[in-house]
């Protein structure tokens, strides 16, 4: 057993356990490879979905700049064995809101994979 499985079951655990009130599931999508007619301005590309669960977190105020972390961005941590695809820039993910509890869209501005890939940081925004 690697690094990577020892970090997984740790992680899975306390997504189940420790932070289980805190885990939400969420859905990503994004437009699959098609075919883009120009002058009917019509693709035949379809949406692509993929599903994972992890926790999703406010910047500490102290990072908000304005320039990389904007006010209202989130930070989603997840399992990267638990998403069903590679999350990307600009692919949209649809998870509950901290607040309201609500579905909220966001947009993926930056994700990011730890080295051992046990888990994804990514920025989202609405």
């Amino acid at each position: 057993m690697g690094l990577r499985d020892d970090i997984q079951i740790d992680l899975v655990a306390a997504f189940d356990d420790d932070l289980a009130d805190a885990v939400v599931p969420f859905t990503g999508t994004y437009m699959g490879p098609g075919v883009r007619d120009p002058i009917s301005e019509t693709t035949t590309s379809q949406p692509v979905t993929y599903t994972g669960r992890g926790v999703l977190d406010s910047y500490d105020s102290r990072r908000i700049d304005g320039v990389n972390i904007l006010v209202g961005d989130v930070l989603l941590i997840c399992l990267a064995n638990e998403v069903t695809d590679k999350p990307a820039v600009g692919h949209q993910i649809t998870a509950d809101d901290l607040i309201t509890g609500e579905p909220v869209k966001y947009r993926i501005v930056s994700p990011g994979i730890d080295p051992a890939k046990a888990h994804y940081e990514i920025q989202l925004r609405k």
